[in-house]
């Protein structure tokens, strides 16, 4: 599979780079855990099918310690036992959040609640940013097709 676009080589492509890298750093440096950033990041990038990120979130989630059984298990978050329930509200408000399109109304009071009941209003800002970005990524990434596999754990800071 060829790359159909070098974002870093446009200047156009770089500056939007810059500007969502600035606010992932915003979110990275806030408390949510990070333990849920990394399942956030992977379970947004399953459902987008970005190969590319799926490949960067599990490596640097397995760096920074994650277990293989719960990285395994993502994908089937509902059905496993190894996530805490503000994971597991966390994960569902990714879900939502991702699926937009396949929801008439969009995120369910009930779902928005229950990630309220788990997080402060600091780290609802940072969780809902970090959907909005890992989205945004995983878009960039699939339109442009990069390829998967090759990416080494803090590659990118």
């Amino acid at each position: 599979m060829d790359v159909r676009f070098d974002h870093l080589s446009n200047p156009v492509g770089a500056k939007v780079l810059k500007y969502v890298t600035s606010a992932s750093k915003v979110v990275w440096d806030s408390t949510l855990p990070e333990a849920t950033r990394h399942l956030v990041e992977i379970r947004a990038s399953q459902i987008n099918g970005c190969g590319y990120c799926i490949d960067m979130h599990t490596k640097d989630a397995t760096h920074a310690g994650e277990s293989s059984v719960r990285l395994n298990l993502v994908a089937a978050w509902r059905e496993a036992t190894v996530f805490t329930e503000a994971e597991r509200a966390a994960l569902e408000l990714t879900e939502e959040g991702t699926r937009i399109a396949d929801a008439a109304g969009g995120v369910s009071d009930e779902v928005w609640a229950n990630a309220a009941k788990h997080y402060d209003e600091d780290q609802l800002a940072a969780l809902l940013s970090l959907i909005a970005l890992i989205n945004t990524w995983n878009r960039l990434n699939v339109i442009t097709q990069q390829p998967a596999g090759d990416y080494q754990p803090g590659q990118w800071g």
